[in-house]
């Protein structure tokens, strides 16, 4: 497809044409996860939203073309309180919750990155870009703790659009007497007796979170790369305080060119907070839903929109796939999506409008031919949909059933008994039982057969 890709740049606040450093070489990185709970819904946008930027980015530049990068964030004060709270070692929460993470990604049909590096492998690199830091003055060493000097970075504040003075006023900034200044963030802390630590000029101790993403991007995509992307919560302190940090440390006038952002999830649109109650984990779901519902239902609203989560918005996706798995059937060679089909995900990835486009093709594709069938499988194929056999799709509807195939012809034999009592009440209770429990029968030709709606 020869169209240009336009992204919201959240560096800027426009939509602008993508135009990556080296089309040979396009690169991204995106912040993973902080492995110290098992993945809630909020935690699944960003997972599916570049998962499908991955695949448009591929579709322009060619597979070999782009580096997709996401990181794994092993240390961190959140992980070191969950272990506590929850009685096991560091490292068996990390390896667990990396795992639970990895299961929810294959669930919801994302791709793997082209790296997944892990902070508590590249201590040494933090190490080193601290000294850079300390060297240009823009860092500073307080009783084993170093601190980025905020004021040493005019630029600060440009992504999130806030100034110093409104930092000083109150926004989220750690207070520590050991700062010069309360808006500065850390970059190395000492780490207590029972705490992981590693070896450094400051004394045994651990990087701060910000640190982490700078060097592990800088190892995999240079000083300088193409598209850095994250949920809207990041975007301060974390993503402003990277880009201080980076630049500093690499003395550029840029460390990534576009910054993309997902908006939030809200729950009965209240914003996911424990205090609520309202968080739903990935793994939730695994027993009730395919994992495709689930991502249908993630792309359905434009990514840089708040979306509120429903049991509605996942039984309508349930539906659609329903619906487009009766149409499926897999391309007997390479088939290409229309560019007009495929224009909208160029648009600053709108799903919405491509699963419109979509719901043409799959009219299209039910009144015609095997290529329309092929055309339009390939189409929700680029998006990680009717991925799996009907096969299996039907197979995992039947798994969570809750009534057996058994009781299913009992229920039928029962309700033909009644109509031939001309007890047409008792005939349509069984009927309106069944629906609620999935099963939907229809009669024909004197004989009633039943299926899984």
């Amino acid at each position: 497809m020869n169209k240009d890709i336009y992204l919201t740049n959240s560096l800027g606040g426009k939509k602008e044409i993508f135009k990556p450093i080296d089309p040979k070489k396009v690169k991204m990185y995106v912040c993973g996860p902080t492995v110290y709970d098992d993945p809630h819904i909020g935690n699944a946008r960003p997972l599916v939203v570049f998962d499908i930027l991955f695949k448009v980015l591929k579709c322009k530049y060619g597979n070999k073309s782009v580096t997709y990068v996401r990181n794994i964030t092993d240390i961190d004060d959140k992980i070191i309180e969950s272990a506590k709270q929850k009685k096991i070692s560091i490292n068996v929460l990390t390896k667990n919750i990396t795992n639970s993470f990895h299961n929810d990604c294959d669930y919801l049909k994302c791709e793997k990155p082209s790296f997944e590096p892990k902070a508590t492998e590249n201590i040494s690199l933090m190490v080193e870009m601290i000294n850079v830091l300390l060297k240009n003055k823009n860092a500073y060493e307080k009783n084993s703790h170093v601190y980025f000097d905020v004021s040493s970075f005019k630029h600060y504040g440009k992504l999130s659009n806030k100034n110093i003075d409104e930092l000083k006023a109150g926004a989220r900034v750690e207070i520590s007497e050991n700062k010069k200044n309360p808006e500065d963030f850390v970059l190395w802390k000492p780490s207590n007796k029972d705490e992981p630590s590693w070896d450094s000029p400051w004394g045994k101790g651990r990087p701060g979170w910000h640190l982490e993403c700078s060097a592990m991007s800088k190892k995999y995509l240079g000083d300088t790369f193409d598209i850095h992307g994250g949920g809207r919560d990041l975007i301060f302190p974390h993503h402003e305080n990277e880009i201080a940090q980076s630049r500093c440390a690499n003395n550029n006038k840029s460390f990534s060119n576009y910054w993309i952002h997902n908006g939030f999830i809200t729950i009965a649109n209240e914003k996911m907070a424990k205090s609520q109650g309202n968080i739903f984990k990935i793994k939730d779901f695994y027993q009730k839903y395919n994992g495709q519902v689930l991502r249908l239902a993630l792309i359905s609203t434009h990514y840089k929109q708040a979306m509120d989560w429903s049991e509605d918005l996942l039984t309508q996706s349930k539906k659609t796939l329903d619906k487009w798995y009766e149409c499926q059937k897999k391309p007997e060679s390479k088939v290409l999506i229309p560019d007009d089909d495929l224009a909208p995900l160029y648009d600053d990835l709108n799903t919405p409008g491509f699963i419109s486009n979509i719901h043409k093709l799959y009219d299209k594709a039910v009144k015609g031919s095997d290529k329309d069938k092929e055309i339009f499988t390939t189409a929700c194929n680029f998006i990680g949909l009717l991925t799996e056999p009907k096969s299996k799709w039907q197979e995992f509807k039947r798994n969570i059933l809750e009534i057996s195939e058994e009781e299913i012809l009992q229920k039928i034999k029962d309700r033909n008994t009644a109509r031939d009592n001309k007890n047409y009440q008792l005939a349509d209770e069984i009927r309106n039982e069944l629906l609620d429990k999935g099963i939907l029968i229809e009669d024909k030709d004197d004989k009633t057969t039943w299926k899984i709606k």
